[in-house]
């Protein structure tokens, strides 16, 4: 990631900070200056995470938070005196067959990646308007919005919530000069895609991603930070998809 932007005297909050693509945003707007607020469901890899950026001079701290509670996501907001940028970065997606999906499951999908954003944005908004603006940027996918994946369809139709969160959130808060804008990765080397189970499959489409490998942490973290910084400040209610060319209509790992 060579861009680097200034995010001096601005503070980030970002979700699912703690590993994979998360950790790597909250290490991109710390080197470029921000105060970021790094929130997670896991105690242990969060306080690694704030240890390592502390020890590099990084001004990071950690809030261990269960997204799919509204109540925790309204108190979070409520207590902070600032907030510039936005970034729900967390997801749950459990590998299911369609058939096996039960309403536990779909309840805890939906609220992690699709309503948690609906209340952490409410949540930021008196922030926004009483600093005269604000950036909101959600982690969102191919899977859903593009293509398919065998085991995902309850977290493919929370992506495509999300993306029409994006596109209405924008509409409707551009009148408080906030914007909303969203990243659609493809498959990402992360510890996350792991668990997915099927290595075969996944090397699979790894060879048939045009640009020849899967993509990166950073590579996702460095689109966030350029739809966070000034030089996208005439861009909203937008997706950007990173995913090396794997979804054009002709790529062999769309096949």
């Amino acid at each position: 990631m060579n861009a680097r932007y200034d995010f001096e005297g601005r503070t980030v909050l970002v979700t699912g900070a703690a590993g994979g693509i998360g950790q790597a945003i909250v290490e991109g707007f710390a080197r470029g200056g921000a105060r970021v607020l790094a929130v997670d469901l896991d105690p242990q890899a969060l306080q690694r995470l704030v240890e390592e950026q502390l020890a590099l001079g990084h001004e990071v701290r950690g809030e261990v938070l269960d997204l799919a509670d509204p109540g925790a996501i309204r108190a979070l907001l409520a207590g902070l005196q600032q907030l510039d940028v936005l970034v729900h970065n967390a997801a749950y997606f459990p590998l299911t067959p369609f058939t096996e999906i039960d309403p536990a499951l779909l309840q805890r999908t939906l609220a992690v990646n699709l309503g948690a954003l609906f209340w952490l944005t409410q949540g930021a908004l008196p922030l926004f308007r009483r600093q005269g603006g604000g950036c909101v940027l959600a982690t969102s996918s191919v899977t859903g919005p593009r293509v398919a994946y065998p085991g995902l369809s309850h977290y493919a139709a929370s992506k495509a919530g999300v993306n029409g969160f994006i596109r209405n959130a924008a509409l409707e808060l551009a009148a408080f000069n906030v914007r909303v804008n969203g990243v659609e990765p493809g498959m990402v080397r992360t510890p996350a895609m792991d668990n997915l189970g099927d290595t075969a499959l996944n090397a699979r489409i790894a060879a048939g991603v045009p640009l020849g490998r899967l993509g990166e942490p950073a590579d996702i973290a460095a689109a966030m930070l350029f739809l966070a910084s000034d030089t996208a400040r005439y861009i909203t209610g937008q997706t950007l998809v990173v995913d090396g060319g794997a979804t054009l209509p002709e790529s062999a790992a769309s096949l």
